[in-house]
């Protein structure tokens, strides 16, 4: 396993593009099985989360070709296959995705139930009420989902969950409306952008539907859908971690491809600290030259404050000046990281959901574990900011969800070498 190096103490200055986002383009690549004909999908990152996805899909009887400038041809020439096996959807819980569209096109679909990150329960029991709501037949097997149905019909369907809409149950159910009969009508539909690409991907195939980006999702049922071509959004959440990187080293980092309209929560926030957020044409530019003001923040769905994004506002404010306070109403045990960050320094309370935390004038470096994706990356951040060297052990998490992270934040002034390291060293 690769751990991560960082020698602390350096301003990012200089300018980054982010890359397509990787929570809209597995989705989408998912929804391809519902095509007949190829799909080009545009700006498709390059990580190991969509390394899987292709794997999986090859598996289903798509062909799919990558080239290196993000573009990703997809197009279903086997439709025999339809269980997705454990082996495959054990790496990351975005497999699910396939559910919706091989029981819509194939009429059958049996699909290990997915793995992913340790940030806590996060059932499938919403996407299977969704489905079976439409006509589908649900049953359990040596832990797989099977969904069958002769056809399916649209109806209105509740998809609100204790924590909110779910991002995942509102892509299966829409992609599987839109060859439904009739009308399909999501009420508590997921609002996030990623949900808004994979509606305009589904149209640009073919679909009719209105609604997305609102909790109210209105699909009318076609026949059959086409190929289609689509640029995949930038990803907000490696955005928003840059914008943070620049923060917290007091930097000044210039982001191309950004869309500051799907952060607008993360943005506030920054301002609200003292971080200098400004828009141009197509991008950003985030500087921080002084001491940060404490706050609070609160995860909610979309359009409020990311839950992907509360790690990394933790490394942040732990040098804040003053008491700072975060409660994640989304994944509630989602604090695997507060262990890790108070072995660099930071003052850090954890209360049920919420943490407390006081700011420190200086972090210090420190070997840490990396737990999931997001905790990784506030590792990684809170490294850059401390004095002296900060290792990041398990580093394949991070790998997951950004594109050679420790090139990118180098080519900004960090000071970041990657390792690889055996299980003894660990």
């Amino acid at each position: 396993m690769d751990s991560f190096v960082i020698e602390g103490g350096t301003r990012l200055r200089g300018t980054i593009r982010i890359n397509g986002s990787k929570n809209a383009a597995l989705p989408i690549m998912s929804a391809a099985l519902l095509a007949n004909g190829p799909c080009n999908l545009q700006d498709v990152p390059t990580l190991s989360d969509i390394q899987h996805q292709m794997t999986l899909l090859r598996e289903l009887g798509c062909t799919v070709d990558r080239q290196p400038d993000g573009h990703v041809k997809l197009e279903v020439t086997d439709e025999k296959n339809s269980h997705a096996r454990y082996d495959l959807v054990r790496k990351m819980r975005a497999s699910i995705c396939v559910l919706g569209p091989l029981l819509a096109k194939r009429k059958y679909a049996r699909v290990s139930m997915p793995g992913g990150c340790a940030i806590g329960d996060r059932p499938v029991d919403i996407h299977l009420r969704g489905l079976e709501a439409l006509g589908a037949v649900i049953d359990l097997d040596g832990g797989d989902i099977i969904a069958r149905a002769d056809k399916l019909v649209g109806t209105e369907i509740f998809l609100g969950g204790n924590f909110g809409s779910t991002v995942l149950g509102t892509a299966n159910v829409m992609s599987a409306a839109t060859l439904a009969q009739g009308t399909t009508i999501i009420e508590s539909a997921a609002c996030e952008p990623e949900v808004v690409d994979l509606a305009n991907f589904l149209i640009a195939m073919g679909a009719k539907i209105t609604g997305h980006g609102s909790p109210r999702i209105t699909i009318e049922g076609v026949k059959e859908l086409h190929g289609a071509n689509h640029q995949v959004i930038p990803d907000r959440i490696e955005a928003g971690t840059f914008m943070v990187a620049s923060a917290i080293t007091n930097g000044e980092v210039h982001l191309q491809n950004v869309r500051l309209d799907h952060l607008m929560a993360a943005t506030d926030k920054l301002r609200a600290i003292g971080v200098i957020v400004e828009k141009d044409n197509g991008g950003a530019t985030i500087a921080s030259i002084r001491r940060l003001e404490a706050t609070s923040i609160t995860t909610q769905p979309h359009p409020g404050f990311p839950t992907d994004l509360q790690a990394q506002f933790m490394a942040l404010l732990s040098i804040a000046d003053g008491n700072s306070v975060i409660t994640e109403k989304i994944y509630p045990d989602r604090f695997l990281h507060v262990a890790e960050l108070s072995r660099l320094g930071a003052q850090l309370h954890k209360e049920g959901s919420t943490v407390i935390i006081h700011g420190v004038k200086r972090l210090i470096g420190a070997p840490v574990m990396a737990s999931d994706l997001r905790a990784s990356a506030a590792l990684v951040l809170a490294g850059m900011a401390a004095k002296g060297t900060t290792t990041v052990m398990r580093v394949y998490h991070i790998d997951r969800g950004y594109e050679k992270i420790e090139l990118r934040l180098n080519s900004l002034g960090a000071n970041i070498t990657r390792k690889a390291q055996t299980e003894l060293e660990l």
